[in-house]
Parts: structure tokens; C-alpha cells; sequence
């Protein structure tokens, strides 16, 4: 493994400005929600989030404080000053900072039913990925179980298989080393079922057999790799398109089987979801957060003990 640069390395800081202003609150909740145990952190109090994000020279450990609308939504960065540059670039596309949000928000704002949600919370971004291996490994833990299970899920998986790096935090396993260990291995570890970890131990072949996620994004050939992600048994629609969403950059991704959506949505059918967001395109992926961001990410959770 490459040592991780932020040994010894001094760190820098950036504030990156947010063309279309920025709706902090609802995503520093979503990423609260979203925390792998052992890989990221989160200060709820600061809106400062830690986590791990590969780089070329290995991985290292970033900070990105989430302004508040009087600081004019801007994003703080620090990470290790060799690699600040190739950081920020990462944190742009991970927060959608550069999304075509002010088109999405115009086109949005004309329906009757989105118009509210969008004139409370102007600026809200979806939540791309770090990392697109991640991610899609992140989604099959999630399949069918609440947030917090899944973090339970990711947590000891990364315990388990990831490589430290600084400050007490992990790197998410690569997709190589969860194939190698087998899905036996992984169950034992994580705690799914064995149909899921035979899907999380097909997917990380996949992943670690030359489907880059990343450079499908990058490449404009996000709808080849939904194909490629939809042929691996036990990954249904709404796996591919949750990673459409946020690991393939698609704008139009929606999830018509989404119970939250559908609750959101007055509890219609996924067919009825479907058609009613049919004058959403092509922006059915900002339409989406709105509403997910109405039921579940308006306001501060409730403490638990």
C-alpha cells in the first residue's frame, strides 16, 4: 500500500466558492446519516466532516466545513498541501458544487407541487461520491435495511478490511481485497444475509474486474455501467439507479420504488411516482432530493441515547 501523504505532510486549507449559493443545513444532515464508522466523522455542532479520499499519491484524510448562509454557502477544505489541488477537485464533484443547479432549480420551481420545495431551500445539492467503488459497495450494505443498520454494516466492514491511515480513521476497502476475501468471509464480518454478501463479493469482483465507476462518469458512459451493475444477481433497479445518482453523475436519476420518495410523494405507487415525475426531466435527480430532503433531511434529527 502507498504510504498515506499525510505523514509528516503539512496541511493547507481553500475555501472553495458555490456558484448558486449552497443549502448547508439539509446536506450536513445527509451526510451525518450517511457517516461510515472507522472511515469518516462528523461534527454536527461545526458542520465539519473527516474522511478518508484517495489520492494519487495514496490516500489521505480531508476536512470540509459546509458554510452557513452568512459565510455565502462557501466550502472550507484542509488536506495534506501536496495534494490539496487534487482534494478540492474531488470534494467539487463529491458536493456537486459545480451541478447545474440554478436550470435544475428553474425548471423545478414551475410545478406546482416541487415549487415550495425548492423556493425553502434554494441551492440544494445531490451528494455525489468520493469514491465510486465505494459508493456502490455502500448501496448493496444499505439494500433494504434503515440507515443506521447500514452504517453498522460499512463500520464493520471497514474495521475488518480497511487500511488505516491518519487520525484513527480507515480507508473503505478496496473493491480487490473484498473479492479476495470471499463471501463467506464477508457475512462473517459484516453481518448480512448471504445473499447480500454474495452481491457485495460479486460487485467487488466486478469493481476490481475493470469496472471503474469513476471513469464511466468521467466518460459520459454511465448508462453501460447500470447495465453492467443490473446484470449481477441481486441488484434490482433501485440499487442501479441509487448509484446512477450518485456515483455515475446522472441529473435524471429517480427511484420510483423508493419507499421515503413515495411516503413523500402523498404514498402513491412506484407507477404513479414514475409518471408524475415525468415533467421533472431532466433534472428527476435534484426533484428527488427535494423531496427526500422534505421528509427526511429538513431538520436536525432527534437526539437518541
Amino acid at each position: 500500500m502507498t504510504p498515506p501523504v499525510t505523514a509528516g505532510a503539512p496541511t493547507a486549507e481553500r475555501v472553495l466558492p458555490v456558484p448558486g449559493g449552497l443549502a448547508s443545513g439539509p446536506l450536513r444532515r445527509f451526510l451525518l446519516a450517511h457517516v461510515v464508522p472507522g472511515a469518516e466523522r462528523h461534527d454536527a455542532a461545526t458542520g465539519t466532516h473527516e474522511r478518508v479520499v484517495p489520492t494519487g499519491a495514496g490516500p489521505v484524510v480531508a476536512a470540509v466545513v459546509l458554510g452557513t448562509a452568512e459565510r455565502g454557502g462557501q466550502v472550507l477544505v484542509r488536506a495534506s498541501a501536496p495534494v490539496l489541488d487534487e482534494v478540492c477537485a474531488v470534494v467539487r464533484r463529491w458536493l456537486d458544487l459545480d451541478g447545474e443547479v440554478a436550470a435544475a432549480e428553474a425548471h423545478l420551481g414551475a410545478d406546482a407541487e416541487l415549487a415550495p420545495l425548492v423556493a425553502a431551500r434554494p441551492g440544494l445539492r445531490v451528494p455525489r461520491a468520493v469514491c465510486g467503488a465505494e459508493t456502490a459497495l455502500l448501496t448493496v450494505l444499505g439494500q433494504q435495511v434503515s440507515l443506521a443498520a447500514a452504517r453498522t454494516f460499512a463500520g464493520r466492514l471497514v474495521a475488518a478490511h480497511g487500511e488505516p491511515v491518519a487520525g484513527g480513521l480507515r480507508a473503505f476497502p478496496a473493491p480487490a481485497a473484498l473479492a479476495a476475501a470471499g463471501p463467506e468471509a464477508l457475512r462473517a464480518v459484516t453481518g448480512v444475509t448471504g445473499a447480500r454478501s454474495r452481491t457485495l463479493h460479486a460487485l467487488a469482483g466486478l469493481l476490481a474486474g475493470g469496472l471503474d465507476l469513476d471513469a464511466a462518469r468521467a466518460a459520459g458512459e454511465g448508462a453501460l455501467a447500470r447495465e453492467r451493475l443490473l446484470a449481477l444477481p441481486g441488484v434490482g433497479p433501485w440499487t442501479a439507479d441509487y448509484v446512477a445518482l450518485r456515483a455515475l453523475g446522472d441529473d435524471d436519476a429517480f427511484l420510483p420504488g423508493d419507499l421515503v420518495l413515495r411516503k413523500a410523494m402523498g404514498g402513491v405507487s412506484p407507477a404513479a411516482a414514475l409518471a408524475r415525475a415525468r415533467p421533472w426531466r431532466p433534472w428527476r435527480g435534484y426533484a428527488l432530493l427535494h423531496l427526500w430532503t422534505a421528509r427526511v433531511f429538513a431538520a436536525p434529527p432527534v437526539p437518541t441515547t
